[in-house]
């Protein structure tokens, strides 16, 4: 099965996986980015509180630029301009003498040095940074450094500085470092979701599979379980085998039911083409006057209204099962089946006299039921038996209430049937042995009862008779 092209582009598990490196990379980049100013934070915040105490120190001395020069306990000063005085590079810690125009000054004997002269010019007005208690950046020959100034008794500026530059260094080589295991750890989370993703998957592959199985014509194929599904997935396999169940018992009921619907329209037209050829044949012979005699005409003319009166009856019963096959809505009232089965048998005896016909039906037992349809069951089973065993067999009717429900039973001595004829006797225009009768009747008895919520049960053998029992809700 093909997909297009654009759906292969930008399948799930590219997403998936796309939008977890891209999760996973916003995290780190906001890691980083916090890692990293926190770090520098901390740093220049040590190297400000340094130099803010060094500041301090100076300022609250009310030292002089002579008293620096005399004074042995200021040596490491001297010794740190003397030094910077004397070296061309750039050292990490700078400390000048300027005077209120920021012009450099010299100190017992030593002049600036050209990396003073140009921290310095760096700074400008000294008053500025004097004045401000937080620290500046300034840069001297290209290097970043933190500055800052305090103001001698006498007017004097000293300017203090440190280098950031290994600061710059630490927080450049973080980076790095970051993005380096960044970058590690995204293309091995990239390799563990395509990995995880496509285990996670397979279970809706495997329903894409049975999909297209199933439009293939595959209709018992199911979505098999996994091992490792998720709950979403397992509860989206079950409601698809519930729908595929339901879709093949739909396909193979409306398979069943056309057949069905075949089968009858045949039945119905051979069994409606007899009488109609019967009554063409007489009406055809009245027509061409051969029926030349009285007698003739009679027999023709009785003749011609049996197959009517027969192709009448088929008719009814045609219409009584394509009403019962439409559910219709049954009068429903409480009914005296007791009294309807001795009518039946009543009927029974006045038919035929010489058939034995025993009753087990005393007293009143009322069912909620609508009274024609039980009446038509009745009459059906009792023809069943009037037309299919010989009228000296004996044939029994009873009802009885037991473990909640009513029993109906018609029971005869006859011939009985065969497994395979007992097994089609509900089918629709089936005749067992070619008998008699149009082989609706308990088919329609059939449907009356399961439209009033029951089922027929038969019990038969070749030579140990026919028993029809009908097992109806019992609802009074």
């Amino acid at each position: 099965m093909r997909f297009p092209r654009t759906l292969s582009r930008h399948s799930l598990r590219a997403r998936l996986t796309l939008a977890n490196v891209a999760l996973l990379a916003l995290g780190i980049v906001a890691a980083t980015a916090v890692s990293v100013m926190g770090m520098r934070y901390y740093l220049l915040d040590q190297i400000d509180g340094e130099l803010d105490q060094t500041r301090k120190s100076l300022g609250g001395s009310q030292l002089t630029l002579e008293m620096i020069e005399g004074l042995t306990d200021l040596a490491i000063v001297r010794e740190q301009f003397m030094r910077q005085s004397v070296e061309e590079t750039r050292p990490d810690e700078l400390l000048t003498l300027v005077d209120e125009r920021g012009d450099t000054l010299s100190l017992a004997g030593y002049s600036p040095s050209e990396v003073q002269r140009d921290f310095a010019a760096a700074v400008g007005d000294p008053r500025v940074l004097a004045t401000d208690t937080e620290p500046h950046d300034i840069r001297v020959g290209g290097d970043a450094y933190r500055a800052t100034a305090t103001r001698l008794a006498d007017g004097t500026y000293v300017l203090l500085a440190t280098s950031t530059e290994a600061v710059h260094r630490g927080v450049a080589k973080a980076v790095k470092l970051d993005l380096a295991i960044g970058t590690l750890l995204l293309a091995l989370l990239a390799c563990l979701t395509m990995f995880s993703v496509r285990r996670r998957m397979r279970p809706l592959e495997d329903m894409v599979e049975t999909s297209s199985a199933i439009a293939e014509g595959d209709l018992t194929r199911r979505v098999p379980s996994s091992r490792e599904a998720t709950l979403e997935v397992e509860q989206l396999r079950v409601a698809l085998n519930s729908m595929l169940q339901q879709v093949e018992s739909a396909y193979r009921t409306r398979e069943r039911s056309a057949s069905q619907l075949r089968r009858f329209v045949a039945d119905a037209s051979h069994e409606l083409r007899t009488p109609l050829s019967a009554i063409r044949g007489y009406l055809q012979l009245y027509d061409k006057g051969m029926l030349r005699e009285e007698a003739e005409r009679k027999r023709a003319w009785a003749r011609v209204m049996a197959e009517a009166d027969r192709m009448g009856r088929l008719v009814d019963e045609l219409l009584t099962l394509a009403r019962l096959d439409q559910q219709p809505e049954l009068r429903f009232r409480n009914v005296d089946l007791s009294r309807l089965v001795r009518d039946a048998a009543e009927d029974l005896r006045v038919q035929q006299p010489d058939r034995p016909v025993s009753v087990g039906a005393e007293g009143a037992l009322l069912v909620h039921a609508d009274e024609s349809g039980l009446r038509q069951v009745l009459g059906n089973l009792v023809g069943n038996v009037r037309t299919h065993t010989p009228a000296d067999v004996p044939v029994r009717l009873g009802v009885e209430r037991s473990d909640g429900v009513v029993r109906l039973c018609v029971e005869d001595e006859g011939p009985g049937l065969c497994d395979e004829d007992a097994a089609r006797i509900f089918d629709r225009f089936f005749r067992a042995g070619g008998g008699a009768g149009s082989g609706l009747g308990m088919a329609i008895v059939q449907g009356v009862v399961q439209a009033h919520g029951g089922r027929v049960a038969v019990r038969t053998a070749p030579g140990e008779g026919l028993t029809v029992t009908v097992i109806l809700p019992a609802r009074t």
